[in-house]
This record gives C-alpha cells, sequence and structure tokens, in this order.
C-alpha cells in the first residue's frame, strides 16, 4: 500500500492544533510566525505562514496584522484534533484490515501452490507406481457391511480392484467373490487417482 504523507505546513498545523487543545498555547495569546512557530518548529518562515493559515481557515487563530496571530478558539481547537485522531483511527484499522487481507491471500496463494504441487506429484507417483495400493479401513459406519466382494460388484462401481483383505490378524490375499466384508476389514485396493473417493463415497456417503 501507498502511505500517503501530509506536507510539513499540516502536519505543523495539526501539533499547534493540539498544544492549543492542550492548553499548551491559551485562547487569547499572541503568537508570532518567524520568532515563535517558526523557530520552535525549526522551519521556514513562509511554512510557518501556511500552517498558521490552515488554523486561521478554521478559526483556531485569529490573524492581527503586523502584532502577530491570536489563538481564537480552544474548543474549535479541540474539534479539529479529535476529528483527525479519528480519521486517523479509521484510516489505521482500513489499513491493517488491507495488510491482513494482503497477507491472507498471500498465505492462501502459497497453499494453492503446495496444493497443485502435491497433485502433480501425486500423479506422478501413481504413473510411475500405478501398483502402490490405497487402504480403506471398514467402521461401523460403512454400508453394505457383511456382502461379499462379489455382490459389491466395486470394480463396475468404483473402478478399484480390491487386492487384499486385511480381516483382524489374517491378510488375505487377492480375495475371491464369496469373501464378505465386516467390520475392521481394511481393504487395499489398486485403481485411478479418483478410485480412492469413489470407495470412500461408496461404502460412506448415504446417497449411494
Amino acid at each position: 500500500m501507498t502511505k500517503i504523507k501530509q506536507p510539513l505546513y499540516q502536519q505543523i498545523a495539526l501539533q499547534l492544533a493540539e498544544m492549543i487543545a492542550n492548553g499548551y498555547y491559551h485562547q487569547g495569546q499572541k503568537l508570532f510566525v518567524r520568532s515563535d512557530i517558526a523557530s520552535q518548529f525549526d522551519v521556514s518562515s513562509e511554512t510557518a505562514r501556511k500552517a498558521v493559515q490552515v488554523l486561521v481557515d478554521l478559526a483556531i487563530m485569529e490573524p492581527h496584522h503586523g502584532s502577530g496571530t491570536i489563538v481564537a478558539s480552544t474548543e474549535k481547537a479541540v474539534q479539529y484534533y479529535e476529528k483527525y485522531q479519528s480519521s486517523m483511527t479509521i484510516d489505521k484499522m482500513r489499513s491493517e484490515l488491507m495488510t491482513s487481507i494482503e497477507r491472507q491471500t498471500r498465505e492462501w496463494n502459497h497453499i494453492q501452490d503446495q496444493l497443485s504441487q502435491l497433485l502433480t506429484y501425486t500423479r506422478q507417483v501413481n504413473q510411475e507406481n500405478p501398483f502402490i495400493p490405497y487402504e480403506l479401513e471398514i467402521t461401523q459406519n460403512a454400508q453394505h457391511i457383511g456382502k461379499t466382494a462379489g455382490e459389491l460388484k466395486l470394480w463396475q462401481t468404483t473402478g478399484a480392484t480390491i487386492i487384499a483383505i486385511q480381516h483382524e490378524k489374517d491378510l488375505i490375499l487377492s480375495p475371491g467373490p464369496y469373501a464378505k466384508v465386516t467390520i475392521g476389514d481394511i481393504l487395499y485396493f489398486i485403481g485411478d487417482e479418483d478410485a480412492m473417493h469413489r470407495m470412500q463415497q461408496f461404502f460412506y456417503s448415504p446417497t449411494l
């Protein structure tokens, strides 16, 4: 974000208003541009004059030609400074919010990049090693419990081929069509990169 910086004379005008609001300069007090303001803020007379003119326009100060400038209204100085503070609070909140959004956007883009790399890597692994099996545990929430592999027709439904079933302590390789699916079994199967999702949908989706 581009940070907007106020001109020097506006900064000095605000500081003068704050000093008047806080009682450093009191109402009716006379100030001279060159000897008081320019020297105090270490700026040129022209910069000090512009700062005073801002406060004159706001009726905070009143010019007396040839005899300096008088503090005309402490109340208006307070109002101006408080208004500025409120504006700064809003700007700060907006800046912090934008910074937060930018940070979250960077983080989200990083996550998307990482996910894209992971998917690419997964596809490469599956292409290079098509026979690395997926595994799916059958819990009590699963559907089709008690059915045989033949009844389930998994290949026709999901494209997955079961190559083994872990049943309790036994690992059953190349289970036949009469092998039943029971709670606690772990199914080992091979298939394309979407096979795992389809198997999960088949056993755990209420719509299937």
